[in-house]
């Protein structure tokens, strides 16, 4: 039993003030509570967890900072270094280094890491943290003197920081110092972001930011302000890189997916049908796109509208009354020794200027937010200005204009009035949604205010993207185009920008307007288009004009057509002249290619049949030594009524070697051979960069705006962005 005097003995006893190594021992007890509760908590912390040494590791480390099993400062200097690479190793079996030396590594409860960088410049250490309190200033002089020194002499990037701050704290003695040792060795976190400017401040004042820093907060508390302020400069991570902080811009382009045509067996599919094409809106995109360092998407390569991209002589007709000349070659094909190409060039009548009609143009322009960018509203402004001084004093030009909603900003008025036109086109400002829809009903509207008869009447639609106020949908839009062309105007689209381009809506709403669809992505293209081709732009010689080949069995195995996939049409719209096809402007030249497989070349991609072969027999047919028969047929622009115009495809249209056919020929091959290399396609698979640039070059011929010169340079950019294949 226990003496009563020893107890009231006991009661009177003063408690002892706790030591170091217990307030040390009752510290990591609460960390590791506070580590395991995070650990075993299912709510996310969004709190990653620092490097750490092992546990044996820091019992080693522990014991030799309290002097238990080195006596000596001499012996412990001796021992700490080997025990420093020990602990060092135990840490990195648990934790990678990170390569080249970028600082620390932490992990994000996701288990993704973060980059870190180490800090470029540090602030004087006797300074405490903005917003700290006055208080926190006094500390002690010799500890505050060394980590200042020790700051200045730390390495800028290190493994870890934890391993930096174990070989520093080996030479130091203070006893101050050796609680902040322990509390560095101790396992904490290391908040995943930079904090906040108040965060800062309450974690220098030694208060709890937010759930993110605790056991920094709760070390800072216990440090003095000057190690407090050296511990944030080595452990705070580095901002993330921009590409990290600031997501990309999402690619809103649309563009028509579509597959390649394939090789058809003449014997059992012998014709094909198609619309002409001279839009040039792919080979503006192509470009743009090879030229900020990326080969393009496979499916903005229309190999049709690459070749048609640049002007050609071929022979024109001699009169308005037929408006254009076709002219076919057969020659070897350059990259199959088994197949010649049957090339089919057609040249449009082209109008002299003083026999111009008159324009009605309206200019439908797009001023909605997205085209608040140097190459959209500013480049069509500048586009549209130079259009305006290439227009006739008595041609008419309107204004409007669509975001939100649609408004007119310029009712008819005459080129005369030029300036005027021109400030109307300066005062454009871009903001709101895209109500397409109704810019178009309104700008037809206006067009038939003012409609020229026997003239030209034609909507000029500029944007950058969709419609997303009204109908939207490109079946609705085609219907309203389709029941607007029926009066005479017509509609002609270009497309300025990236991100939001919605090329397919363009194609369908072009082709359906009886109009035409470019790209333009520079001011020189908008020259183009607009001042050098403003003739073939703007006035139209033949409308709905389709081409039909029927290929002779007997001659040719097997036929593809190059390009020309977004235009196919079925046998029957031949004759059929309630379906639309393409136009023809004035002095429009535009090409066609077919890749033939002659009839016992050896060069069949198909087999033949086992059973019931189908055959022919030319024995007694008339025309047996054509290769084909090439049917064209067109409507006069004011006429509904087609006319035909038909071309046999014999041997005197061939020529024997591919040198010898004309510069002209030869180029555009050249350009088509480009374009199915860019799609990858397998009949080009093996033909090289450089014999198409063999090729180009040797055809370069007259070039007097350079854009053969530029094709060139396209041409070698892919080369090297394609791996010189």
């Amino acid at each position: 039993m226990v003496d009563d005097n020893e107890l009231e003995r006991l009661r009177d006893i003063a408690v002892p003030a706790p030591d170091v190594e217990a307030k040390a021992r009752a510290l990591a007890a609460a960390m590791q509570a506070f580590d395991l509760d995070e650990k075993n908590s299912t709510a996310p912390q969004g709190t990653p967890a620092g490097l750490r040494l092992t546990e044996r590791a820091q019992k080693l480390w522990r014991d030799i900072m309290q002097r238990k099993l080195i006596a000596t400062p001499a012996i412990t200097a001796l021992v700490a270094l080997p025990i420093a690479g020990y602990a060092a190793f135990e840490m990195l079996k648990e934790q990678p280094p990170v390569i080249g030396g970028k600082g620390t590594v932490t992990e994000t409860v996701a288990d993704k890491p973060v980059a870190q960088k180490p800090v470029q410049e540090q602030p004087a250490i006797n300074e405490p943290l903005a917003g700290a309190p006055a208080k926190e200033k006094k500390t002690d002089a010799d500890s505050e003197r060394r980590v200042e020194d020790e700051a200045k002499v730390a390495p800028t990037a290190q493994p870890t920081a934890e391993l930096s701050q174990s070989n520093d704290l080996a030479r130091r003695e203070d006893g101050t110092l050796k609680d902040y040792a322990k509390q560095e060795l101790a396992p904490k976190a290391v908040p995943a972001t930079p904090p906040a400017p108040a965060e800062v401040d309450q974690l220098a004042a030694g208060g709890r930011a937010n759930t993110q820093a605790p056991a920094t907060a709760m070390q800072s508390a216990q440090m003095p302000a000057g190690a407090v302020a050296a511990s944030k400069l080595m452990v705070q991570p580095a901002p993330m890189p921009s590409d990290q902080m600031q997501p990309r811009e999402e690619n809103r382009d649309r563009i028509e997916t579509f597959k390649t045509n394939p090789v058809h067996e003449t014997a059992q599919d012998p014709v094909s049908t198609f619309s002409i094409d001279v839009d040039t809106a792919s080979y503006s995109f192509v470009r743009r796109s090879l030229k900020e360092g990326s080969l393009p998407d496979p499916d903005t390569v229309r190999v049709e509208e690459m070749i048609n991209y640049f002007p050609y002589d071929w022979k024109g007709p001699d009169s308005a009354s037929t408006p254009f000349n076709s002219t076919v070659t057969v020659m070897p094909t350059p990259w199959n020794e088994h197949t010649k190409l049957m090339h089919v060039a057609i040249k449009g009548f082209d109008v002299k200027p003083a026999e111009q009609p008159k324009a009605n143009l309206v200019f439908l322009i797009d001023v909605s937010g997205s085209m608040d960018e140097p190459d959209k509203l500013p480049l069509l402004k500048s586009a549209f200005r130079l259009l305006v001084s290439k227009l006739k004093a008595d041609d008419t030009v309107s204004i409007v204009t669509y975001a939100g909603n649609a408004g007119t900003v310029l009712m008819p008025t005459k080129a005369a009035e030029k300036q005027k036109i021109l400030a109307a086109i300066d005062n454009l400002e871009p903001g709101g949604s895209t109500a397409g829809e109704e810019g178009i009903r309104e700008a037809y509207k206006l067009a038939q205010q003012s409609f020229v008869k026997d003239g030209v009447n034609r909507v000029m639609l500029a944007t950058d993207g969709d419609f997303n106020v009204g109908q939207t949908d490109d079946e609705d839009l085609k219907r309203l185009i389709e029941s607007e062309r029926k009066t005479g105007v017509f509609l002609s689209v270009f497309g300025f920008g990236r991100g939001n381009l919605n090329d397919q809506m363009m194609q369908t709403i072009a082709q359906n307007g009886n109009g035409t669809a470019a790209y333009i992505d520079t001011l020189a293209e908008a020259e183009k288009v607009l001042v050098e081709d403003a003739s073939s732009t703007l006035f139209t010689i033949a409308k709905d004009v389709k081409i039909q080949v029927e290929f002779n069995p007997a001659k040719v195995s097997e036929y593809r057509l190059v390009g020309y996939e977004t235009r196919a049409l079925k046998r029957e719209d031949f004759n059929n002249d309630r379906v639309d096809a393409g136009d023809i402007g004035s002095g429009h030249s535009v090409t066609a290619v077919y890749e033939i497989t002659p009839k016992g070349s050896g060069g069949e991609q198909v087999d033949p049949l086992r059973y019931g072969q189908a055959k022919v027999d030319n024995g007694g047919v008339a025309n047996a030594d054509e290769y084909a028969f090439v049917k064209i047929r067109y409507k006069l622009p004011n006429e509904n009524v087609s006319k035909l115009i038909t071309t046999p495809v014999t041997a005197a249209n061939e020529v024997s070697s591919f040198d010898t056919a004309g510069a002209d020929q030869r180029f555009s091959v050249a350009v088509a051979a480009f374009g199915q290399k860019l799609r990858d396609e397998d009949q080009t698979a093996n033909f090289g960069y450089d014999r198409i640039a063999e090729i180009a070059n040797a055809a370069r011929g007259a070039d007097p705006f350079g854009y053969r010169a530029e094709f060139l340079s396209l041409v070698r950019l892919a080369s090297s962005l394609d791996g010189n294949k």
